[in-house]
């Protein structure tokens, strides 16, 4: 089993004294991944769900369309490399490797230009998907109950997928909230869940590529214990996705398509 937190002797400082005890935080590891022979990316990332993790940045990456596009993960040839082979009618658009891959990586996307490039891949969602206001608030409890690490470190990102019901389809936490949210979402595809029917549910804020990556992902809905950035705002707008952000029970915000909230 993959040891996803470490513990530490640390000190506290605390009425005025400092005393020693033990601690955990969250495991950090890098994992490079490569398709078909090529180096793409070196993410890091909490081990663990790690075959997951590569599915899901392959996906919303735009590498590969489904699931049946990758032949085969092999992590087991060397620790921290993932080692993808595509199927044999899928051939690597290297193009698409130096134009995308790595700024999206660095989170160094950011613009009119770069949604308008995402919408030439991915169309704006058309999703009859609605969940009632009870529901959105009940999530926060939902999350915490879920998440396995975050009450021994309290630094993990989690990213969970939801019904219409709010029932927890699938949770995963990380390090880094993008690999948390590649995590579900290549769960999701080796499920052959319909992911416009769901909705994503993450622990933090929600930045430009979250919302991206929902969108390749064809998830409608996106909520928020904390605040979006204004780029995923106007991203969530153009895209026909129902943002929710500050979710502090009794009350949220809705940013865009409130229509989806009953």
């Amino acid at each position: 089993m993959t040891e996803e937190s470490t513990e530490f002797e640390i000190w506290k400082y605390d009425a005025g004294e400092l005393s020693s005890f033990s601690d955990r935080a969250a495991a950090e590891e890098p994992l490079q991944i490569t398709v078909d022979g090529t180096p793409v990316a070196v993410v890091m990332r909490t081990p663990g769900h790690d075959h997951d993790l590569v599915t899901g940045f392959l996906l919303t990456e735009g590498l590969v369309n489904d699931a049946t596009g990758v032949s085969r993960i092999d992590l087991e040839a060397k620790k921290n490399h993932a080692l993808v082979f595509l199927s044999d009618d899928i051939v690597l658009d290297h193009a698409k490797l130096s134009r995308n891959l790595f700024s999206a990586s660095s989170c160094g996307i950011c613009g009119k230009a770069s949604i308008e490039s995402i919408h030439q891949q991915a169309e704006p969602v058309e999703s009859g998907f609605s969940i009632t206001a009870e529901v959105v608030i009940g999530m926060p409890a939902a999350l915490r109950a879920a998440q396995e690490v975050f009450e021994s470190t309290g630094g993990l990102h989690a990213a969970a997928l939801a019904d219409s019901d709010g029932q927890i389809l699938v949770l995963r936490e990380d390090v880094g909230r993008h690999n948390a949210i590649d995590k579900v979402i290549g769960w999701a595809a080796g499920e052959n869940v319909d992911l416009t029917q769901t909705f994503l549910q993450v622990s933090g804020r929600v930045s430009f590529e979250v919302m991206q990556k929902a969108l390749i992902a064809r998830i409608p809905m996106v909520s928020a214990i904390s605040a979006p950035s204004s780029l995923a705002v106007e991203f969530a707008r153009e895209s026909n996705q129902t943002l929710i952000g500050f979710l502090r029970p009794p009350s949220f915000n809705v940013y865009s398509c409130p229509e989806r909230i009953t």
